[in-house]
């Protein structure tokens, strides 16, 4: 049952003695941890007074990635501002299979937001073409997802806000500086203030309020991903045809963990495809092709991290799958290498 909106105004404020307001970068310590649906709901509710408040009838620009936080901020400016918010979707060629159709599905198609999609494919891969380092990697995939997001803005009239899915971590990691911000560097002319309604809260808070707010679950306990999405994963010099056996077996490997009820258990599970071939034989005939590399680990905190114990059978099972149904690869290699003294990505 769904408790009127008094009723859920009075339930958030005695839960948090100190109203939260979103004003302040310190998270109340008598906040208490968003974990059921009435305390989602409460937050949701207060949020909506409080963004409504502050952006009156002026419109807010986001960067949505499809990712949890973005995908959360989005759902609650949409619930309170509607038309007032405009999304911006870059598709940069680096996204899981499937990721850019979902976020129009969800956002345009169900929610009815003002959704920009900027296909930019091409101009990420040829701006990555022979870059093999991956430091260089990542600052010309996020130099240009800065330069695309400008250019999108730069279109736009009558922008007052930059909204961001800024959370509670990313403040505590850079001690209330926020250089981490979703969209950083941009241009000094697009001065926007700052809309951040879900940056007091942790992650496991971020993805109670998703829920509530009705967004699919596999929107809503994705994966951490890494900003330059499959970018680091393509390991070396990304070539197309190499970046698809990324998001082809990385597809595989996540449906047949959410077959076998691993969503949700496995902390993080992904594939990696070096720039290296090796011998085999596919259909009788000698193959020179690329080996995968599947990686699956649980955490707590990311400092160290555990290699998944599974069920070897199925992971039989993805490997047949995999050297059958992905052009290029006659071969799979489980990393079974804890952090330390690997990282958790490849790159």
């Amino acid at each position: 049952m769904t408790l009127p909106p008094l009723f859920q105004q009075d339930l958030f404020n005695s839960k948090y003695k100190e109203e939260p307001t979103m004003s302040s970068n310190v998270r109340p310590a008598t906040m208490e941890r968003i974990t059921t649906p009435a305390l989602a709901e409460s937050f949701i509710d207060q949020q909506l007074i409080e963004l409504r408040q502050q952006i009156g009838d002026k419109k807010v620009l986001l960067a949505l990635s499809g990712g949890v936080d973005s995908s959360v901020v989005a759902a609650l400016l949409i619930k309170a501002i509607g038309k007032q918010l405009i999304c911006v979707h870059v598709n940069h060629g680096l996204l899981r299979k499937g990721e850019p159709e979902q976020v129009i599905e969800v956002f345009q198609n169900q929610m009815d937001a003002n959704l920009i999609y900027v296909d930019a494919v091409d101009r990420f891969l040829d701006k990555l073409a022979g870059i093999s380092d991956p430091e260089q990697k990542r600052k010309i995939i996020g130099k240009e997802f800065i330069d695309v997001f400008a250019e999108e803005a730069q279109k736009l009239e009558g922008i007052s806000f930059l909204a961001q899915g800024t959370i509670y971590p990313d403040i505590l990691e850079s001690d209330g500086i926020k250089s981490h911000h979703n969209v950083g560097g941009l241009p000094e002319d697009l001065q926007f203030e700052l809309v951040e309604p879900v940056k007091l809260l942790y992650k496991d808070e971020v993805r109670v309020v998703g829920k509530a707010l009705g967004l699919p679950d596999n929107m809503v306990y994705r994966q951490p991903f890494p900003g330059p999405g499959l970018g680091v994963r393509c390991i070396g010099a990304i070539t197309r045809d190499r970046l698809e056996a990324v998001r082809e077996s990385d597809a595989i490997l996540r449906e047949e963990f959410a077959k076998n009820g691993l969503e949700g258990k496995v902390w993080q599970y992904f594939t990696v495809v070096p720039d290296i071939k090796s011998t085999g034989i596919i259909d009788g005939k000698r193959s020179f092709d690329w080996p995968v590399i599947i990686r699956a680990v649980n955490t707590v905190d990311a400092v160290t991290a555990e290699v998944a114990q599974l069920d070897f059978g199925m992971m039989q099972h993805i490997v047949d799958r995999i050297t059958h149904e992905v052009s290029g690869v006659n071969r799979v290699l489980w990393d079974l290498t804890p952090k330390p003294t690997g990282t958790i990505e490849w790159e």
